[in-house]
């Protein structure tokens, strides 16, 4: 299965093994709870899904690779202790608590949470002196004499044997102890997960054209040559440092994260022309809404993967502008749920004590661990615009009536701000639709512009708030499934051809 389907089932496990019932019993008990063992292939996000689903539930989290770990810190060290057995003195060999049991309950006591998921990465890969003590935490739950403390879920994670030459089959008393998910490299669901992640729009575009090469391994004569979704993702966050200094990646720093000397040198080049077209298509000036005859001869000449590329240019410059209005919007929100205190109580409550409960919250929340980077970047803004709504306030002589208007026309600003933003993401998006139109009609190339809006997340929350008469003509009047496969076709035709000039 993909990864999201797997995370589903993650999440749907952890939820029905912390299910209590009426006695505050677990509906499945501790015993009867498999660990789940997650197997798949490296960089593809397995750790990644673990740290999204305890943020969701709201559970902690403690992660460990258990292959940097020795037999010592996985079980703890022994020591003798004297006991007595039927009037004898013994010495007993013990064993202090393991590294990895000390951590789950240190988290307990950091963040307050009593429940959380334990997870092992490449359980697979251990040492031969740590193995039959990983055999026996899958089967029994326990490190050494410590087990993992009730209401910690263990999700253990592996690679199978083709991507690691030191992997150690289970054998079948150890597998029927668990619950095995098998996943599988995704590109559509990557792609999800991609715009969501602000991923650069030159690597989402080309990966579409390249699918075969969003996730490759293969043995060689000069070694091991391979391709993997983390490396896709880091590659792009340094394309998007590198445009902020002026840099230019080519192909000898792609290869640094794409470790594989002919894709690293095929996206280098298609990330030469990206910058190219964008700059001789001027899409600044045509999401400005101003393009002329020559630039729509130009394209009418242009090949179709070249159209792929403007296509891929508009969407991506969208793209951010929806995503910045999402995080505006979700600042405006959660300011406008902390400004309810100060209204519904303004003469008790007042605005420096509406900031130090946000400040509160955002201590808490981090403390926990619940909050994603989005969210506590949110309540940083917040925080920030009731600093300056109460530096506004002070010095005056307000009544609570006029201190509270003065607040009010306050955040209004800010609520001028996201519609400015949102009225020019409109305004933008239809200038795109209206160029496409004019470029392409209703071609394969629209139903491809489509359909980046339609795989952008920030881009349908953007159209389901504001709405865009365009978009719902185009996304209902062109025939998906029948033109999708059309440009599909196309893409692999146009594939074919730029291949031919690169080996």
């Amino acid at each position: 299965m993909d990864i999201k389907r797997a995370k589903q089932e993650i999440k749907d496990a952890v939820e029905a093994y912390l299910l209590k019932n009426a006695f505050g019993e677990y509906e499945i008990p501790a015993v009867r709870q498999r660990p789940v063992l997650l197997m798949g292939p490296p960089g593809i996000g397995k750790t990644q899904i673990m740290e999204q689903i305890a943020k969701e539930l709201k559970i902690g989290l403690v992660a460990y690779t258990i292959t940097h770990h020795t037999r010592q810190s996985a079980v703890g060290l022994p020591f003798i202790r004297e006991k007595e057995y039927g009037g004898q003195k013994y010495s007993v060999t013990e064993y202090t608590m393991s590294e990895i049991i000390a951590s789950v309950y240190e988290k307990m006591e950091q963040t307050g949470m009593k429940e959380g998921i334990l997870f092992i990465d490449e359980i697979n890969c251990v040492s031969e002196t740590l193995a039959p003590a990983m055999l026996q935490f899958l089967q029994g739950k326990t490190f050494g004499t410590h087990r993992v403390p009730e209401g910690w879920i263990i999700v253990a994670a592996g690679n199978p044997p083709e991507y690691n030459k030191s992997v150690r089959e289970f054998d079948v008393v150890t597998l029927d102890r668990l619950k095995k998910i098998d996943v599988e490299a995704d590109f559509p669901v990557w792609k999800e997960y991609a715009y969501r992640q602000g991923i650069h729009p030159a690597v989402i575009s080309y990966l579409e054209l390249r699918r075969e090469n969003f996730y490759r391994v293969e043995n060689t004569v000069d070694g091991k040559l391979f391709a993997t979704a983390r490396g896709w993702e880091d590659l792009s966050q340094l394309i998007q440092v590198y445009e902020k200094l002026g840099k230019t990646v080519d192909r000898d720093v792609a290869f640094q994260y794409v470790q594989h000397r002919m894709v690293a040198k095929d996206f280098a080049n298609y990330l030469e022309l990206y910058y190219k077209y964008r700059t001789d298509y001027n899409i600044e000036e045509i999401l400005d809404g101003r393009w002329d005859a020559g630039v729509l001869s130009k394209i009418g000449a242009a090949a179709f993967d070249e159209h792929l590329s403007i296509v891929s240019l508009l969407s991506g410059r969208l793209g951010e502008l929806f995503r910045e209005c999402y995080r505006q919007d979700a600042y405006v929100a959660k300011l406008y749920e902390y400004l309810i205190y100060y209204r519904d109580d303004q003469s008790v409550m007042m605005l420096d004590d509406v900031r130090m409960m946000a400040e509160k919250d955002l201590e808490e929340q981090k403390r926990a661990e619940i909050l994603t980077k989005e969210q506590e970047h949110t309540l940083d803004r917040v925080i920030d615009a009731l600093t300056r709504f109460a530096m506004g306030l002070k010095g005056e002589l307000f009544s609570d009536e006029d201190a509270f208007d003065c607040v009010r026309e306050m955040f209004a600003r800010e609520k001028e701000e996201l519609d400015a933003a949102e009225s020019h993401a409109s305004e933008v998006l239809e200038n795109a639709f209206r160029f496409m139109e004019d470029a392409f009609g209703e071609s394969q190339e629209m139903v491809a512009f489509v359909t980046e809006l339609n795989d952008n997340y920030y881009s349908t929350w953007f159209i389901r708030e504001n709405g865009s008469d365009l978009y719902y003509r185009y996304n209902k009047g062109l025939l998906f499934d029948e033109r999708r496969e059309d440009v599909m076709r196309q893409m692999d035709e146009a594939e074919t051809l730029l291949n031919t000039g690169i080996k």
